[in-house]
């Protein structure tokens, strides 16, 4: 079988849509770290459909920070790649061709700073996961200890970090007198753009005040909302990406029907009309940020711990379930909504019937290990910061109370039948520890986690109901598990 390749373009089913545009027509002027499935999934997506609209020199370049596989199986490609949406009842599939080039930043850091401060890159896109931020978790700022950040202080000119690529890259625009360009952040982190910018000035000013006077004054990172379930993809699914392509492609993604993209209105110079696509550019994200991080993200995380505790692979297996429909439904109509603001052109209770809907996407085969990795990073904002939010009012955090306990179920590394999973998480030697150390007494248990205050901050650990309800919670699941625990909370709850 022939590759996907610019070559076999012409030769594949006439329903799949091609790009309508010559890509090797059209300049780079974005600089996107993190190449993975959901950059291709979705802010690729948008930019593809861009260049269809109105063309312009808005190809990417892309920088993997880490690995080399992207690269290679996209380079041979001609870096282009189909993109598969599926929903329960339709497939639709369609061939990207915005990505222009894939540089591995390990292989050539000078290489990546270059392409970011080149006068042509006007867009710098980040999707690095929380972590990649080098972020310290209880300060906000940058994590000077930080065993990447430590090495880009010493070693400048072979950064390793994201953030130790985009300031040597600003850095090199500064000195040259190049406009900035808009840095933006995709992940999901709250005020992500003030996250990213804060990151990058502390750097900046480790190295270079001067430097970090500019950043602060000059470059933009606007704040964004992105949603878009982008399941890892399988060896199936490149079986099937073949069959209906009639050609092997290395590099398939697949992903729902529904994507979102919004962006606070604030660039730094030219930008594209990513408006054409369907962007939302609007004053201010925080409404669209907080629903998808507390709906979205948290009933997410919910149904990845219990489901996975439970014995459940996938999203839609667990959402099946009666009981855990039953407990979702409420986490989020009684328990995270109530801590959401409403706010002009955000339906929430349409918002949750669609949430529901998406979960129940069988075709999508989302994994929950996907999901549950790095949770040490994701449980605070999606789910210790609305808690809280409900324990200072005196509200009711019974469903919220249950996610943390199986969070803390999950990361002890086996579910209810005692078969061992991996803690795919920064801090997966802390919960080894605990798991060594203490007891299966529910109490200890919860004092030995809530210590790791880098999670759980100092003021949670000082609500005493909070600790025992946790108590509590836990006890349920190790006792009886998950499925009767979301059963029994979810029966308690007034219809």
């Amino acid at each position: 079988m022939r590759r996907l390749d610019a070559s076999s373009l012409s030769a594949l089913p006439a329903d799949i849509r091609r790009p309508a545009y010559k890509p090797n027509a059209h300049g780079v002027g974005v600089v996107h770290l993190g190449v993975g499935a959901f950059h291709r999934a979705h802010q690729a997506a948008y930019l593809d459909d861009v260049l269809a609209c109105e063309g312009g020199d808005w190809r990417i370049l892309g920088v993997s920070c880490r690995s080399v596989t992207a690269r290679d199986r996209l380079r041979e490609q001609n870096y282009l790649y189909s993109l598969a949406e599926l929903s329960s009842d339709s497939a639709h599939f369609r061939v990207i061709g915005s990505l222009a080039e894939v540089l591995v930043a390990p292989e050539d850091p000078d290489a990546v700073m270059t392409a970011l401060a080149r006068a042509s890159t006007h867009l710098v896109t980040v999707t690095v996961t929380e972590k990649g931020y080098c972020r310290n978790t209880r300060t906000g700022g940058l994590d000077l200890q930080h065993p990447d950040i430590v090495h880009d202080l010493a070693q400048s000119d072979r950064p390793r970090s994201a953030p130790g690529l985009l300031v040597q890259g600003l850095r090199r625009r500064w000195r040259r007198g190049i406009p900035p360009p808009t840095v933006i952040s995709c992940d999901n982190l709250p005020q992500n753009g003030q996250v990213l910018k804060r990151i990058l000035v502390e750097l900046a000013r480790a190295h270079e005040p001067a430097a970090a006077d500019w950043i602060e004054r000059a470059v933009h990172c606007p704040c964004t909302v992105v949603d878009r379930i982008v399941p890892a993809t399988t060896a199936k699914d490149l079986e099937s990406a073949a069959t209906t392509l009639g050609a092997l492609d290395q590099a398939a993604v697949k992903t729902e029907p529904f994507t979102q993209w919004v962006i606070e209105d604030r660039f730094s110079g030219p930008r594209p009309r990513l408006e054409m696509a369907g962007v939302q550019l609007v004053a201010d994200v925080r409404p669209f940020e907080l629903a998808k991080l507390r709906l979205l993200n948290g009933s997410h995380s919910a149904l990845a711990y219990l489901g996975r505790l439970a014995g459940f692979s996938f999203v839609h297996e667990v959402i099946a379930q009666p009981e855990f429909l039953a407990f979702v439904r409420h986490l989020m109509h009684a328990e995270l909504a109530p801590t959401l603001d409403p706010a002009s052109g955000l339906d929430l209770v349409g918002y949750q019937a669609a949430l529901l809907t998406r979960f129940g996407n069988s075709t999508l085969k989302h994994r929950l290990e996907q999901i549950a990795m790095d949770g040490s990073q994701k449980i605070p904002l999606r789910v210790l910061q609305p808690l809280l939010v409900r324990l200072r009012e005196g509200r009711s955090c019974e469903a919220l109370t249950l996610v943390v306990a199986g969070w803390m179920r999950y990361v002890l590394g086996s579910d209810e039948l005692g078969r061992p999973h991996d803690v795919d998480d920064p801090l997966a030697w802390k919960f080894a520890v605990i798991a060594a150390a203490a007891s299966r007494e529910p109490h200890d248990l919860v004092d030995r986690f809530l210590e790791l205050s880098e999670v759980f901050g100092d003021e949670l650990p000082g609500y005493v109901n909070f600790r025992e309800d946790l108590a509590k919670s836990l006890s349920m699941l190790l006792g009886v598990g998950a499925r009767t625990a979301v059963s029994t909370v979810a029966r308690r709850q007034p219809r």
